[in-house]
């Protein structure tokens, strides 16, 4: 008969998580992971997996909280240039989708993987870049909404402008990381919506 887990395991992913968006993946020892999720080490090889199993199961938790916020925001959306402008005051205020997990200095865990890990794990850099096209998806379909209700000019190229959003989006995540300035960040924001008009 299996033994009943003695810890709550999202509560202890979600702590692995901030650990790991705190200090990337390179800089967060298995001894320090074991000490902030209070679970021993043989419980998180049994049930996580390894180091880097934890920290993909990690990414996966955090994609998921994500869709749910974004869900939870775009149902309140009117328009779809609305929504855009939702997408990114999300980049600028990410403690309230990740309360108690992340800081806006933090920045997005999705474009510190990136960043760190690029260049020497193809799985790390696939599941980014899958994120990254799930995003240009979503923002291509909403511009072509916005054609189609005439909010937006046909001439647009939706395809275009999506790489241009996505390019513009995780630029506003690394530079949240440095700026405190919010009206600054709202500018930024500004400017790229304004390439809708």
């Amino acid at each position: 008969m299996a033994r009943k887990k003695e810890f709550d395991e999202d509560a202890a992913l979600l702590k692995a998580m901030r650990l790991f968006w705190e200090q990337g993946y390179e800089k967060t020892s298995m001894q320090e992971l074991v000490s902030h999720m209070g679970v021993h080490k043989g419980s998180i090889y049994d049930t996580f997996g390894d180091k880097q199993s934890l920290y993909f199961k990690t990414l996966k938790r955090y994609s998921e909280m994500l869709e749910q916020s974004v869900k939870r925001r775009m149902a309140d959306t009117r328009s779809a240039k609305e929504a855009i402008r939702v997408f990114f005051e999300m980049a600028i205020q990410q403690q309230e989708d990740f309360p108690g997990i992340a800081t806006n200095s933090q920045g997005c865990f999705l474009v510190n993987t990136a960043v760190e890990l690029a260049k020497h794990d193809s799985e790390a850099i696939d599941w980014v870049h899958l994120r990254w096209t799930n995003t240009e998806q979503f923002i291509r379909d909403l511009i072509v909404e916005g054609q189609q209700s005439g909010e937006f000019s046909k001439t647009l190229n939706a395809e275009g402008l999506s790489y241009y959003f996505i390019n513009a989006l995780i630029g506003l995540r690394v530079m949240v990381k440095t700026i405190s300035d919010r009206e600054k960040l709202r500018q930024i924001i500004d400017m790229n919506m304004s390439v809708l008009e």
